[in-house]
């Protein structure tokens, strides 16, 4: 059999698996829910009524993604490619190659989270245009392919953590991937802000700036941020960033490249140690 063939079988094992899968359905539910409450507190909570347009509701909905998308994504990656150990074993002791069954639960896997994912950006999106048009539809789509991006980055990290992992050091990979979770969307940041206030200010610029691209939470958010409220997003942070990149064209070159190595790096550090893995 073909290695694609193997990949989309194992593909659409996973997904079924996944789409059947409680805390999948849980986290489908909850982020329509959410994704829909934020919509509308914006202009609640300013004293109005009704639904923010798509700009806002995009600048509002940041947060949210950032915090949820990668923990539900390192969560459920972990508990599904650490199998127990009789699954694991049989598993991989079929006649292909255990990159093949990798790579195909991760396509599975993504594939369910972007569906569920999709449900929610679908109805707030649905809610938005009915209520204020589609102006500042860009700038929600372009959160919409940054919360995909994520999940494809936090999976790949599970992999890497889960790989060659069965039984009990599952609940071990799991503890490691909430650390992750934590340095990546809270500790990071606090900490790049606590050396820069240490430095002079153009020193300061200059590592808060890299600190964005060297984070792929970091750049999905400057992302978003600057595609749905331009350069208003940071004030005068925005144009020291342009600066640092060379333009607008710059920022989003490596912005794009930075997510993609972190897309890319962990699968493959992943499939090397599952490899060396006796299981």
């Amino acid at each position: 059999m073909r290695e694609g063939s193997v990949v989309a079988l194992c593909a659409r094992q996973e997904l079924l698996l996944a789409l059947r899968s409680r805390w999948t359905q849980i986290f489908a539910v909850a982020f329509a829910a959410l994704a829909l409450a934020v919509a509308a507190s914006g202009y609640v909570l300013s004293g109005g009524y009704g639904v923010q347009d798509f700009a806002r509701t995009a600048a509002s909905l940041v947060q949210l993604v950032l915090l949820l998308v990668p923990l539900t994504s390192l969560v459920i990656g972990v508990l599904a490619l650490a199998p127990e150990r009789g699954a694991a074993e049989l598993l991989f002791s079929q006649p292909v190659r255990r990159r093949s069954i990798l790579l195909g639960k991760l396509l599975g896997l993504f594939e369910a989270l972007a569906a569920a994912q999709a449900m929610g950006f679908g109805l707030a999106g649905a809610v938005v245009f009915w209520q204020s048009g589609g102006e500042g539809v860009g700038g929600f789509l372009l959160l919409v392919l940054g919360s995909a991006a994520l999940t494809a980055v936090f999976l790949g990290i599970a992999a890497l953590v889960s790989a060659g992992t069965t039984g009990r050091r599952r609940t071990r990979a799991l503890a490691i991937a909430l650390v992750i979770w934590l340095v990546a969307v809270v500790l990071f940041d606090v900490t790049a802000l606590g050396a820069a206030s240490l430095l002079p200010s153009g020193i300061a610029s200059r590592l808060l700036c890299v600190a964005v691209l060297v984070n792929p939470v970091d750049a999905v958010r400057t992302g978003a941020l600057l595609g749905a409220e331009g350069t208003t997003a940071f004030g005068a942070a925005s144009l020291a960033f342009f600066r640092f990149t060379g333009g607008s064209a710059g920022a989003v070159l490596l912005l794009c490249a930075s997510v993609a190595f972190w897309i890319a790096l962990p699968p493959i550090l992943a499939v090397r140690r599952l490899q060396r893995s006796d299981i």
